[in-house]
Formats: C-alpha cells, structure tokens, sequence
C-alpha cells in the first residue's frame, strides 16, 4: 500500500493529530528556535536582534552569578531527587500493600492532590508553615525548647527550607505511576519466591525493585529535569536570596530576560541549560536502561 493510500485511509487519525501538532509547534518549537537564535544575538524588546555570535555564551560562561546558580541548582536537584523517590519508592509500596482497593485511592488522591495545586498556591501554605514569628514549624519546634528559626530569611537555611518543601510534597505522581507498576507484576514471582522461603523484604529487593526500573527511570529523569526548572517557590518564598543563597538557574534567566532586559544572554543560558538537562537525561538512561518485559 502506497504512502499516500495509508494516510488517505487513517486520515481521520492524521486530522485529529493536526490541531495538536499546531499547538506544539506554536508554543514549544517556535518558543524553542528564537532562544536558540536570540543566544547569538544582542536584542532589546522593540529593537532589531544584532548578530553577536558567541559573545552571550562567553558572558555567561565568565559570569560568576551563573556558575553559583548552577551550583545551587545541582545541590538542590541531589538532595531533592534522590530523597523524593526513595520516599516515593516506600510510600507506593505501603500504599499497594493495603487489603483494600478503596484505602489505596483515598492515599493516592491525597498524595496527588498537591500534582493538581497550583505552585503559587503551595507557596503561600509553606510561607505561613515558615514563617518566624506565627509558622507552625517554629511553633511546634519550642516545645522542644528549639527556635525560632529564619526558615527562609537566613542564607544557611533558605535552600534547605526549599529542598525540604520539594521533597514533603512531591510524590503524588510517582506513587501512581509506582503502585500501577507494580500491580503488573505477575503474582506468581512473589508465589515462587515465598515457595522458595523469601521474605517480604528479600521480595522486594529481588522482584519488584528491578522490575521497577523502567519506572524508576522514567520517574528519576523527570524530576531532575523538574528539580532543574525550579522557580516558582523560589520566586514566591525567596527571590533568590538573601544574598544569592537560592538564585537557581531559572530564576537568573528569568531576571536576566525580565529585570535587566538582557536577553541575549537569558537565551544563552536558557540553551546552556537544556543542553545539560539533554545530557543528564541520556547518560541517566545509558546507567538505568533496561529490557526488563513481564
């Protein structure tokens, strides 16, 4: 069959497609293609970009603000990532563990309820848990004869206070995706491995963690991308500060672009930082790939 007969015959598919591939390409890969020029350019809104050629990237680069952004936001992405899905990992597996199919939807609609929440929202709720003098952080910390403490104003625990955020609350869609694989798994490993006298731990560690993989690496890719974009909280709680303590990289291009008007070099760093994210995400697949089918 011709290629012109098969899209003739599937046209229906090919013209329900259409609407949304116009959309991606509107607002992802035309968004995508003027970062990539404006990096190679000086341009002011209202003015004709000027062709620089690597002179933005050379800025960036010998820009100290943006090797510490990007410090802070590779110590947020290792404490945050791993310490999420390791809580991810043990709180899907209670919740599938629950005798009951209704229990585990009330604990996976709760735990996914902050997913749907906006991020301005959540940070609003985190400003008042941390606020110095009527937080209920600091307010449960006294009976402990502990406090109060500057959760978000002193540069030693600014970042931590963040990371501390991120990981309380953000597990809903790796516990959903976690306990759907795992009930994927066939029944009749963990029969043979209890015939074969394993365990519930030895179980786990031998059956469903491997198994796990294909999610666990979906799951570990994309929340390092995620962990990598933070801005939101940093925004609302932080603006970066005090004194740079939680400037990521987001937030410098965002007040490269919008505060200093320096677009060039917001573009240049926005490209620096999807080509890292590129190659975190391949070298993270080539270390987690798996041919794992049940």
């Amino acid at each position: 069959m011709s290629l012109t007969r098969t899209i003739f015959k599937e046209r229906w598919a090919y013209l329900f497609l259409l609407l949304p591939l116009l959309l991606f390409a509107v607002f992802n890969m035309l968004p995508m293609a003027a970062t990539i020029f404006l990096g190679f350019a000086d341009y002011f809104p209202g003015g004709q970009p000027v062709w620089t050629g690597l002179e933005n990237y050379a800025y960036a680069l010998s820009d100290d603000l943006f090797w510490k952004a990007l410090g802070i936001t590779v110590l947020y992405t290792c404490g945050v990532v791993p310490a999420s899905l390791l809580i991810s990992l043990f709180l899907a597996y209670v919740i599938f563990g629950l005798k009951y199919a209704w229990a585990q939807v009330i604990f996976k609609s709760a735990f996914y309820l902050p997913v749907v929440t906006s991020g301005a929202i959540l940070s609003l709720v985190w400003l008042w848990l941390f606020n110095p003098a009527r937080g209920l952080l600091n307010y449960v910390l006294s009976f402990a004869g502990l406090g109060p403490y500057l959760w978000t104003s002193d540069p030693q625990m600014a970042l931590p206070s963040l990371m501390f955020m991120a990981i309380m609350g953000g597990h809903g869609a790796a516990i959903v995706l976690l306990t759907a694989a795992m009930g994927g798994i066939p029944a009749s490993y963990y029969e043979a491995a209890r015939l074969d006298g394993a365990g519930p731990w030895r179980q786990y560690w031998k059956i469903t963690l491997p198994l796990l993989r294909p999610t666990v690496l979906y799951l570990l890719v994309t929340s390092t991308i995620a962990s990598f974009q933070v801005f939101t909280q940093v925004l609302m709680m932080t603006g970066g500060g005090p004194d740079y303590a939680t400037t990521t990289l987001v937030y410098l291009i965002y007040t490269d672009a919008f505060e200093y008007f320096d677009f060039g070099k917001a573009a240049a760093e926005a490209t620096l930082l999807s080509l890292s994210l590129a190659g975190i995400a391949v070298l993270q697949y080539k270390w987690l790939a798996s041919d794992v089918e049940y």
